[in-house]
């Protein structure tokens, strides 16, 4: 790899898709592609180095007058075309030091703040050529979040690697525990007993490590497989059960023609579950004898 600045720059994936798209059939100038992106010289500049550093990209010349697509860069597209968000995950984890050592530091604790990963970065980086900042970290788990590998509990902000796998068979035992953490006493022996879909979410997904549409599946699958002892019920517009600290960020493959690039959202607004072209926002347990049947839920 070449230009081993110490901290990650600055760079988003969705730029880092559209420059290395845009010279993969020619080579390109750094004004070429000012122009082509968009944007300032100092960002293309920027953005064009991070690329150059983890291969998407090569000088050409003596003088690095322009710049191509590797093909590394060509796999790299390839897998973003194929909306091969896994692939893509483990090309960055290869070539980028600064997003593989995030991932590796994540997979080995159960979760973590912003400050407890700088903390465990920085040992961990303390005898080689890198070093992070929050910045940096903030950089690549964006990365992580939009490709599926990483997850960010939008409420408390701590990030936690995601398992693939499915649904474990203690998955009502898990929820029945998260639901008893997050009930809260509103007066002399009574409880909040219904809760927000989304609080809960957040807190088996960060529990269970696994993704937020497995959660909503495994709950909707809960409610049907125990009628009269939990109830999924239906909140109004404002709600406060909607509102977060956090996003939830997503990558997806823009339409647009011509230059490759893609869509990053970022959801502010949480979503409860459907069923039955119905929206359900609040969860409660009436019944706490409870079962989830593993093969009928998948």
């Amino acid at each position: 790899m070449t230009d081993e600045r110490p901290t990650i720059r600055p760079v988003t994936l969705s730029r880092l898709v559209e420059l290395t798209h845009a010279c993969e059939n020619s080579g390109k100038t750094t004004e070429e592609l000012k122009d082509e992106l968009d944007v300032t010289e100092r960002r293309a500049r920027e953005t064009i180095l991070e690329a150059n550093r983890i291969d998407l990209l090569r000088g050409l010349g003596d003088d690095n007058s322009g710049y191509a697509t590797t093909e590394i860069g060509k796999e790299f597209l390839d897998a973003i075309q194929r909306k091969e968000w896994d692939r893509v995950s483990s090309i960055l984890a290869t070539r980028s030091p600064h997003y593989g050592e995030f991932l590796d530091v994540l997979d080995d604790v159960d979760q973590a703040d912003l400050g407890d990963l700088l903390k465990l970065l920085e040992e961990k980086e303390e005898f080689t050529p890198y070093s992070f900042n929050q910045t940096g970290i903030e950089v690549v788990g964006d990365w992580a979040e939009r490709l599926g590998r990483v997850q960010r509990n939008a409420f408390t902000g701590s990030y936690y690697s995601v398992d693939q796998s499915d649904i474990p068979d203690n998955f009502h035992f898990v929820l029945l525990s998260a639901y008893d953490d997050l009930e809260q006493t509103t007066g002399v022996d009574l409880r909040q007993r219904y809760l927000s879909i989304p609080r809960l979410r957040e807190t088996v997904c960060e529990r269970l490590k696994c993704r937020r549409a497995d959660f909503d599946d495994a709950l909707l699958a809960v409610s049907q497989q125990n009628v009269g002892k939990v109830e999924l019920s239906g909140a109004p517009l404002d709600t406060a059960a909607k509102d977060s600290a956090l996003g939830i960020k997503r990558m997806e493959l823009a339409d647009d023609e011509g230059l490759v690039t893609t869509s990053q959202s970022t959801q502010q607004v949480m979503a409860g579950v459907e069923l039955y072209d119905k929206q359900y926002y609040y969860f409660a347990v009436h019944d706490r004898d409870i079962t989830f049947d593993t093969e009928a839920y998948t």
